[in-house]
């Protein structure tokens, strides 16, 4: 028994969302462990910020046993989580350079059994490139918007849309915007009422949020739908 990993194997049953294992500042041999541990219970298991070395090691002694996206860094043991009626998530970025930001909440859906689609490039700069989404991003039941440099894109589809919004600040962009603060602090202030804020290139933390909303929406939703009387 390792005395440097104690995975939180409960964390399903407590709250409904399992434990991701944060593979950045993890050794190989610490990765590995897990990953032999995930394969083995049958359980499932979501590794996030997965570089393609370390994937490279655990694949060299799982062979085939991991579902590795470069994209967003993510790696997938294991079976997913049963299809969530929960409705559906739209996930928007202001620029294709947000999207491995995006990508890593859109994989944090599937491994939860969320249904999820994905617009990308729809940033203020080009206002009609958002304006002709519109109808399609009414008809989901909440929004995970993903934007560096000023961050405007939560503001202005949160004076827009009725739908629970969670913006994700990225650390796109040049000079003082850079790093992702500027695009932070304005989804702070926002004046769009509701907002919820995650920290920057937090696409996993947004996953998690919108996971605990939707169900309140969807069973909103669904008593308004039932015939009074």
């Amino acid at each position: 028994m390792r005395n440097d990993v104690l995975l939180d194997d409960d964390r399903r049953e407590r709250i409904g969302i399992d434990e991701a294992v944060f593979s950045q500042t993890k050794s190989d041999d610490q990765l590995l462990a897990i990953a032999r541990q995930a394969a083995a219970s049958g359980s499932g298991r979501l590794f996030t910020r997965l570089a393609a070395g370390q994937f490279a090691a655990i694949d060299a002694q799982l062979a085939g046993a991991m579902d590795y996206d470069p994209v967003s860094r993510t790696g997938i043991i294991g079976p997913v989580m049963p299809r969530r009626n929960g409705g559906r998530v739209a996930i928007v970025t202001a620029g294709s350079s947000d999207l491995p930001v995006a990508r890593e909440a859109a994989r944090t859906l599937l491994y939860h059994g969320q249904a999820a689609t994905e617009l990308h490039d729809v940033g203020v700069a080009g206002l009609w490139r958002l304006m002709s989404r519109l109808g399609e991003l009414s008809g989901a039941n909440g929004l995970i918007v993903v934007a560096g440099m000023e961050g405007a894109l939560p503001t202005v589809l949160g004076g827009l849309l009725p739908l629970p919004i969670v913006a994700v600040p990225t650390s796109v962009g040049y000079g003082v915007s850079g790093g992702g603060r500027v695009a932070l602090e304005s989804a702070l202030a926002s004046c769009a009422p509701g907002l919820t804020v995650v920290n920057i290139d937090n696409g996993y933390g947004a996953a998690c949020a919108m996971l605990r909303i939707l169900p309140a929406v969807t069973a909103a939703a669904t008593a308004r739908a039932r015939p009074h009387g």
